[in-house]
C-alpha cells in the first residue's frame, strides 16, 4: 500500500537549534576557511547564522511551497533560501504580513533569506511595474538579509550595444540602491554583460569596485545565464564566469544567478562560484522528473531508481507515479532537494582533499555539451598566463594538496587530466636543466633523489 507523504516525510532525529547572529562587525563578511585553487570553503555572515559555502539557495515561491521552508532548515541542513521580493511586493496580502511580521515569520525560515528583485520576472513577463528605489526600500522594510538591487536582464541574443546598454543602465542605478539599502540589509551587485566577455569583465570591474560612502555590494550573482543553461551552451556559460572572475575581489562571494542543477556544480565550483539557487527541484518534480549527479531522468518508464535517496527508500517508480499529483510532486521535490545538498556536500569535501577538478572531470562526462565546455575550459586555463586575463593556471586549478599517494588509471586523455596539467605545470616551474644549477655548477647532475611511495620530507614542515 502506497504510505501519504504528509504523513512519512523525511525526519532528524534531533531538533535543529536555531541559528546565532553574527556579530556586528562580522555582518556581510566573506570568511575563507579552506581552498583547493579558484574553489574555496567560504563562511558568509549575516544576522541569521554564518553560511557554509559553497551551497544552494532553495528558491521558494510563498504562493507554491512544494517543501515548507521549516522543513528544509530542519531535514536537509539549508541554511539559506532565496525567494522573490517582487512576487511579494505583487500580492498584496503577502506584501502586508511581509511587511507587519517580517520576511521570516512570513516564510517559517529561521536561516538567512535572500531576495531577487524582480529582474528575472522583466527577462519573461516583460517590464516590471516597480522602480529600482521602491523594490529596494520594500525588501529593507521587509527584513531581508541580502537583498537585490533591479539591474537589467542581458539576455544572450542581445546586440553588443544592447548588453554595453544593460552593463551601463545597471551601474547607473548603483548609486540610489546602496544609498535605499542602508547599513539595515546587505545587497547583491549583479554582473550583466550578454555573451560578451569584455562587457562581463567591466561590468564585473565597475560592481565589484563600487563604494558609496563606504556601502559596497556583498555579492556578486552572475545574471542572464539562465537562457544559456537552458539551451545547454555550456562552454558560453563558463566563458561568463571566468571573465567574471578575472575582476571580483577574492573576498567577495559569487552567485550564479538560477543555476540549481547538481551536474554543474563540480566545474562552477572549481572556478570559483559560491553560491548556487534554483526551483529546479520543485519543477522538475512537478514534471515527474529527478536530479541526478549525471543529469535528469524522467520517472516514466523507470523499473528501478538510477540513484538512491531517502524520500525513494521503500518505493518503486511504479509507486510514486500512482501517487496523487501534489503528493508525487512532493515526494520528488524532496528527493531532488536530497541529491543537490548531497552533490554539494561532495564538492565541499573535494575542496578539503584537494580534488574538485578531478570531480569536474569525472562529472563532465555527464554529457557532450557539458565535456565540450570542460575542455575548452581546460584549453583556456592553460593560456591565461599569455592571454592577461587576471588569472593563470595555477592560481585557478593549482591544488592545496598537490601530492597524492595512489596510482593513476591509464587512458588516452589522462594528459588531459586537470590535476596531471597541474603536476605538469608545478615541473615546468621548479624544474632545472643540467648545467642551470643554483649552485652555478654544469653537467649532468651525479646524484637524483627518488621518494618511494610516501611523500617528499618538505611536505612535512
Amino acid at each position: 500500500m502506497a504510505r501519504n507523504d504528509d504523513l512519512y516525510p523525511m525526519r532528524c532525529d534531533f531538533m535543529r537549534s536555531e541559528p546565532d547572529p553574527c556579530r556586528p562587525q562580522d555582518w556581510g563578511k566573506f570568511e575563507l576557511i579552506t581552498r583547493d585553487g579558484a574553489a574555496r570553503i567560504g563562511k558568509f555572515h549575516t544576522f541569521h547564522g554564518a553560511i557554509t559555502t559553497p551551497m544552494l539557495l532553495p528558491v521558494i515561491n510563498p504562493n507554491l511551497r512544494t517543501i515548507e521552508p521549516r522543513e528544509m532548515w530542519e531535514n536537509y541542513g539549508v541554511e539559506a533560501l532565496i525567494t522573490n521580493s517582487y512576487v511579494i511586493w505583487k500580492n498584496e496580502k503577502l506584501s502586508v504580513s511581509a511587511k507587519q511580521d517580517g520576511i521570516h515569520k512570513l516564510l517559517d525560515f529561521p536561516g538567512a533569506i535572500v531576495t531577487d528583485s524582480g529582474t528575472f520576472q522583466s527577462y519573461v513577463y516583460g517590464d516590471v511595474e516597480v522602480s529600482p528605489k521602491e523594490i529596494v526600500e520594500f525588501q529593507r522594510e521587509i527584513g531581508v538579509d541580502v537583498g537585490t538591487m533591479l539591474d537589467v536582464f542581458g539576455r544572450p541574443d542581445m546586440s553588443r550595444e544592447e548588453a554595453e546598454n544593460s552593463v551601463n543602465e545597471t551601474h547607473r542605478r548603483v548609486s540610489q540602491s546602496l544609498s535605499e539599502a542602508g547599513d539595515s540589509i546587505l545587497l547583491n551587485g549583479p554582473i550583466q554583460g550578454g555573451v560578451y566577455e569584455d562587457l562581463r569583465a567591466k561590468s564585473a570591474e565597475l560592481m565589484s569596485r563600487v563604494d558609496e560612502s563606504g556601502a559596497t555590494f556583498a555579492i556578486h550573482p552572475i545574471g542572464g545565464i539562465v537562457p544559456l543553461m537552458e539551451n545547454q551552451r555550456y562552454k558560453e556559460l563558463f566563458s561568463i564566469i571566468l571573465a567574471a572572475k578575472s575582476q571580483i575581489p577574492p573576498n567577495k562571494p559569487i552567485h550564479m544567478f538560477g543555476c540549481g542543477h547538481p551536474m554543474l556544480f563540480p566545474l562552477s565550483v572549481a572556478l570559483g562560484v559560491d553560491f548556487f539557487d534554483s526551483a529546479a527541484y520543485a519543477l522538475f518534480a512537478r514534471d515527474d522528473r529527478i536530479l541526478t549527479p549525471e543529469g535528469t531522468v524522467k520517472v516514466q518508464g523507470l523499473k528501478e531508481w538510477p540513484i538512491s535517496s531517502k524520500a525513494l527508500f521503500g518505493r518503486t517508480p511504479s509507486e510514486v507515479l500512482s501517487l496523487p499529483k501534489d503528493e508525487r510532486s512532493k515526494v520528488l521535490a524532496r528527493h531532488n532537494l536530497e541529491v543537490t545538498q548531497s552533490e554539494l556536500s561532495k564538492c565541499r569535501e573535494a575542496i578539503r582533499n584537494g580534488s574538485i577538478w578531478r570531480l569536474a572531470e569525472v562529472r563532465s562526462h555527464a554529457s557532450p555539451r557539458l565535456r565540450e565546455a570542460f575542455e575548452w575550459v581546460i584549453d583556456q586555463l592553460e593560456q591565461l598566463e599569455e592571454t592577461g586575463v587576471g588569472s593563470s593556471l595555477l592560481d585557478i586549478m593549482a591544488s592545496t594538496n598537490p601530492i597524492r599517494k595512489g596510482g593513476e588509471p591509464l587512458s588516452d586523455d589522462i594528459e588531459f587530466r586537470p590535476h596531471i596539467l597541474h603536476l605538469m605545470a608545478l615541473i615546468s616551474l621548479r624544474w632545472r636543466l643540467p648545467g642551470s644549477w643554483w649552485d652555478g655548477s654544469s653537467g649532468p647532475a651525479e646524484q637524483v633523489l627518488i621518494l618511494d611511495n610516501s611523500p617528499p620530507p618538505w611536505r612535512e614542515v
